[in-house]
């Protein structure tokens, strides 16, 4: 087998130190809200377990899972030389804190683990800069922050910065405030449109019981006459019987 095959080879200067992947338990000598510092025995260098690495769910801070002087089950995943410092990286969950027994024998946590740190880091050790906007004004375009040489504007083309979404929901929040200015004025035309037809059905109601009123009024009369002139004939028919009866007398 090649050398690539093999595991990557470590750094010197990791002399007294513990070995990869193996498993001890040791002593929390402090904790902080990102993880706990454990001392081995028999060694001098205390390691990390960051709380990523505490529990297989996530742990907001260390003091949920350890107190300072408890016993913790760990596991060496990493031994790194970051310029003069050592750094041990411990592992809680890939052990069973109740037995000891290795979760992860064949590495694959630990290497998982290791290859997402190597893609957050920066490896070239530069900061990185933000460039302040230039205090210029450019002759060519006549805007601010880049000189003449660096305008990208082409002749004859002028160019116009869009509004943003915060600047046009004002505006649409003033349009609507003009409308509700004939609202008003709507309103008091239903206003009168409405009283105009309560009036016209009062009007249709008076009329309709005055004419009903007088409509009794002329059978009344009517009646009365058809009974005085039934009364008139009876009392006719009364004096003619009364004469004849005086005749054969």
């Amino acid at each position: 087998m090649s050398d690539s095959d093999g595991p990557a080879p470590e750094p010197g200067g990791l002399d007294g130190l513990p070995p990869l992947y193996t498993i001890s338990k040791g002593e929390v000598v402090s904790v902080q809200t990102y993880g706990a510092f454990v001392r081995l025995p028999g060694y001098k260098k205390e390691g990390l377990v960051h709380v990523s690495e505490m529990s297989a769910t996530r742990v907001e801070s260390a003091s949920e899972i350890v107190d300072v002087g408890e016993q913790v089950w760990i596991k060496v995943i990493g031994r790194e030389i970051q310029g003069e410092k050592v750094k041990l990286s411990f592992s809680m969950k890939a052990v069973n804190q109740g037995t000891g027994r290795d979760l992860d024998p064949n590495n694959v946590m630990a290497e998982q683990d290791a290859r997402r740190r190597r893609q957050f880091r920066d490896h070239t050790g530069n900061r990185i800069t933000l460039e302040a906007v230039l205090n210029t004004t450019c002759s060519k375009c006549g805007c601010k922050g880049h000189f003449t040489k660096d305008c990208f504007t082409a002749p004859g083309l002028q160019y116009a910065l869009l509004p943003e979404e915060d600047d046009e929901e004002p505006r649409q929040q003033q349009t609507p405030s003009a409308v509700p200015q004939k609202d008003p004025d709507k309103k008091k035309k239903k206003k009168k449109e409405k009283k105009m037809k309560k009036k016209r059905k009062r009007e249709r109601k008076e009329s309709e019981s005055d004419s009903s009123s007088s409509s009794s009024d002329e059978c009344k009369s009517k009646r009365k006459r058809r009974d005085h002139t039934h009364d008139r004939e009876e009392k006719k028919k009364k004096k003619h019987k009364k004469h004849k009866s005086h005749k054969h007398s």
